[in-house]
């Protein structure tokens, strides 16, 4: 391990184990948390593929890691699970009193507008410096995929997105598909980049999938329909319509009666690992 992480818990958990570190960022320019389960079966010969989580608004690297019950399924599956924080935190870091601005609300963009271009670059961060980190700790596959859950779920398909081929598949669980046409994702969109709307194409995963140049990829949405941010801030419907336009290969499940919470991530969980897990091993 590099001198420069420091390991701040470490946890036995169905054979394999529970990591959480913290490491001097140069993308962010403070400290970053992110959390690592590492499967049972994890070695030279049999190296474990990886699959990038990327939470939602005011979570951090723990709300996957103790809620989701994702790691039972991973060590079966010899799936490493990487849990970064979703923003910069500290002192030095700009903040807001809202829980949909600032800290634990980084969109997983880069900010262009002070105070937060000062360390709001959640993409660098997670587009180089963390995969190259996790390459360096562990003896990893050749083979990555990306999931997440609502701000979580955007950043795994803007992600998906920026970097084509990068990622053997993408999923997420009600995704802000379309951040720069609801709420949520304009005030964030006009703190961190401006009020010039052509600067957000680049960070709205809708815009992306429109485009000339993008590649299929296997994408797997689950989208509960009592989830009361559904009709305002998610409309996966959007996403939905361009991926048959563009001939992507999509699953969106609408599953009923379940809301925005972990709770709906517990129970559909398993089938995110199993279809990533399906294109990792191919």
């Amino acid at each position: 391990m590099s001198a420069r992480v420091e390991r701040i818990a470490a946890h036995r958990l169905h054979g394999g184990w529970q990591y959480r570190y913290r490491h001097p960022s140069q993308a962010t320019g403070v400290p970053m948390t992110y959390s690592v389960f590492v499967p049972p079966e994890a070695t030279d010969k049999r190296p474990p593929q990886v699959i990038f989580w990327l939470s939602g608004l005011t979570c951090n690297d723990e709300n996957f890691t103790t809620k989701a019950g994702a790691q039972r399924l991973a060590a079966e599956l010899n799936l490493l699970l990487v849990m970064p924080d979703t923003s910069p935190r500290g002192e030095a870091v700009a903040d807001d009193e809202a829980y949909d601005l600032g800290q634990g609300a980084g969109f997983y963009l880069n900010a262009t507008i002070p105070p937060w271009s000062s360390h709001y670059r959640m993409f660098d961060y997670l587009s180089d410096e963390l995969p190259a980190l996790i390459r360096q700790q562990f003896r990893t596959g050749d083979r990555q995929s990306i999931m997440g859950h609502s701000m979580g779920g955007h950043g795994a398909l803007l992600m998906a997105l920026r970097h084509l081929g990068r990622y053997c598949s993408a999923s997420a669980f009600a995704p802000i598909v379309n951040p720069s046409e609801v709420p949520w994702g304009r005030k964030a969109f006009g703190e961190y980049l401006g009020q010039d709307e052509a600067q957000w194409r680049q960070w709205d995963s809708c815009r992306l999938l429109a485009g000339d140049d993008v590649q299929p990829l296997p994408v797997l949405i689950d989208q509960g329909d009592a989830d009361p941010f559904l009709p305002e801030q998610l409309q996966p419907e959007k996403w939905a319509a361009l991926a048959r336009q563009r001939q992507w290969p999509l699953t969106l499940r609408i599953q009923p009666g379940y809301d925005h919470s972990y709770f709906f991530i517990a129970s559909f969980i398993d089938d995110h690992l199993r279809f990533h897990a399906g294109y990792l091993h191919a």
